[in-house]
């Protein structure tokens, strides 16, 4: 299985940062890309960049390179997860939305099951941050409707479903993950820590690792 990793917008996409400028999605998603391949390999996982370059690539072209690796080696044989951040705004401020997510195209595709085991992975390996998230929310930093771990349970899974271009445009199974939001100040500081960054990337790998697990038990 060749597990194809994407990484949001590029040096050249405006906005895409925190309100103080400390945190650049496109720095954090190709800091967390690049570790994430790095940890795979280890793991005894092909894993490769699907963007190497830190100039935006266009979605057509990112769905271009995902597509020609389904056609050499089998799209049964690919997935693709794309790492971005979220942000609950475009005006500079900072916001009290909060959480950890994952999208999938709409329907039911293999993605879901991609998802799924990428989801339970981060509701494992973010312990630390949903106890962080749980006290800081009673002094303000997320407002009362927030979760650390946010889903759409309505078709009985936790991802939720758009259409993204990433997402209906690619042969093989693709999510998209929202590793929390790059305009809370409490989220953050922790993706600006090598705490958070390090449980980020090691969320992504458990969940792909068990997802590849089940495809091949299957």
């Amino acid at each position: 299985m060749i597990v194809l990793i994407d990484n949001g917008h590029g040096s050249d996409t405006p906005g895409k940062c925190s309100p103080d400028q400390k945190l650049k999605e496109y720095l954090k998603s190709r800091e967390i890309a690049r570790r994430l391949e790095t940890l795979l390999n280890l793991r005894m996982v092909d894993a490769r960049l699907l963007v190497e370059e830190d100039k935006d690539i266009s979605l057509p072209e990112r769905c271009r390179r995902a597509n020609a690796y389904c056609d050499k080696y089998g799209k049964e044989n690919v997935l693709l997860v794309s790492i971005h951040c979220n942000a609950a705004g475009a005006d500079g401020q900072w916001k009290s939305a909060g959480g950890w997510c994952v999208y999938t195209s709409p329907g039911k595709t293999k993605a879901d099951d991609l998802a799924t085991e990428i989801w339970n992975a981060a509701d494992e390996r973010l312990k630390n941050y949903k106890e962080r998230f749980t006290i800081l929310q009673a002094q303000g930093a997320y407002d009362s409707k927030q979760k650390p771990m946010r889903a759409d349970w309505s078709d009985g899974d936790p991802d939720y479903e758009a259409r993204f271009y990433i997402l209906v445009h690619t042969k093989c199974p693709a999510v998209l993950t929202e590793s929390l939001f790059q305009d809370n100040k409490a989220d953050c500081d922790f993706l600006l820590s090598e705490e958070g960054t390090k449980a980020i990337v090691e969320l992504h790998a458990n969940g792909i690792i068990n997802y590849i697990k089940k495809v091949k038990n299957t």
